[in-house]
């Protein structure tokens, strides 16, 4: 199959797998640290690579607004946001999934305001997680390219019928440029299908359909059932787009990586650009005979709590890298999520929770290299507070 590698930043990565897919239409708004993603793919669009219509807008509202009618009516569509714009969306963005409309956008993580801040950490989507959206998140540039890929074969399968949404981390991943193997256009385009074949069209006068009405109490519960069992189906439908996209580039994708994990005594579970400094720590704390592993969480919505329980279960000790906080919970996201899956196990490991990251701050080897190690020492003497926040002054 003819590839071809370039030079990269996520937000480059980002427009080439919207560039591949085709889409009939896209909205756009410019938002920190996610306008280079768009204004590449304009670039797509004035040069005639692509024959996307594209529609500029007045706000992040407008953009999923504008994307809900451009999938309503049949087309293939898509935009990309970050943060407050994320937020600004926030009315729509629920209604995209409660339509049932196979929408896909890309988030570069940011911090949500306030106080101000531009840079990465996973507080906006993980705002947007009960949204109905199926999330994924990205390790890498290459990832970016394929998760968006493999996001529209997900959204346009008649068995899910769900918006995707695929992450890439502010800055850390949007503005670093990486190598990319990219397929050729057709063969991408093959993949996903050269065009959506919509069951309802707005468009399509011979049988008028009502999108989005008013939906009291006689049905609103039916209507939401139904969305509750298109995320029950999701999961096979991402496994099967996993393996059949591996077969053709040789990249596997599942809900998540075990990385190193087999003879482990203790396991990490990262999200994001997190999980590749992970792995470098990982491998180095392997080299001096220290047995650690990491789990790099791919997919959080739906939130694979059966898989995940059965690949931990087996550990005395774990550690939850959380780069969200959820502010009065008991830990962040990924932390509660984590726990609940274990809930009944026989013997579950004692999890911990490290808050980190927060508005951008880096987490180096060298501190992920000092948690594996507290994780090592409770496996004989458990902390008696599982939450802690990593890094933060005192």
């Amino acid at each position: 199959m003819p590839k071809e590698k370039l030079a990269l930043t996520g937000n480059e990565a980002g427009a080439w797998g919207f560039r591949h897919a085709r889409p009939d239409a896209a909205a756009a708004f410019p938002i920190t640290p996610q306008t280079e993603m768009m204004h590449k793919f304009a670039e797509f669009v004035a040069d005639g690579d692509v024959d996307t219509e594209l529609v500029l807008v007045e706000s992040e509202h407008s953009a999923m607004s504008a994307v809900v009618g451009m999938s309503a009516s049949g087309a293939r569509a898509f935009t990309a946001t970050s943060a407050n714009g994320f937020a600004l969306m926030w009315e729509i963005v629920y209604i995209a999934a409660s339509c049932r409309l196979p929408v896909v956008m890309a988030v570069v993580n940011r911090a949500l305001s306030g106080p101000i801040n531009i840079h990465g950490d996973h507080s906006d989507t993980m705002g947007g997680r009960d949204s109905g959206w199926i999330q994924f998140y990205s390790e890498n540039s290459q990832e970016v390219y394929d998760n968006i890929l493999q996001a529209f074969k997900i959204a346009e399968d008649t068995r899910v019928y769900l918006p995707v949404l695929v992450t890439l981390d502010g800055f850390i991943l949007s503005h670093t440029t990486e190598i990319v193997e990219i397929l050729d256009e057709n063969h991408a385009l093959n993949f996903i299908g050269k065009e959506r074949r919509p069951r309802y069209s707005l468009l399509d006068t011979d049988k008028p359909v009502t999108v989005g009405p008013l939906d009291l109490q006689d049905y609103y519960m039916e209507h939401k059932r139904q969305q509750i069992e298109a995320m029950l189906h999701a999961p096979q439908v991402i496994r099967e787009v996993g393996k059949a996209y591996g077969d053709m580039t040789g990249r596997y994708y599942d809900f998540f990586e075990q990385y190193k994990c087999d003879d482990a005594d203790v396991v990490m579970v990262a999200l994001g650009s997190t999980a590749g400094t992970a792995k470098v720590t990982v491998d180095k704390m392997r080299e001096a005979g220290k047995k650690v592993g990491l789990i790099k969480l791919r997919m959080f919505r739906p939130f694979p709590h059966k898989e995940l329980a059965d690949a931990l279960k087996k550990y005395k000790v774990v550690g939850i890298m959380d780069r969200s906080a959820s502010f009065g919970a008991q830990g962040g996201p990924v932390f509660t999520e984590t726990r609940s899956a274990l809930y009944g196990s026989p013997n579950p490991p004692v999890v911990v929770d490290y808050l980190y990251g927060l508005g951008g701050r880096d987490i180096h080897s060298h501190e992920l290299e000092q948690i594996f190690g507290e994780l090592l020492k409770y496996r004989k003497n458990p902390p008696t507070e599982v939450f802690k926040i990593w890094g933060v002054r005192e």
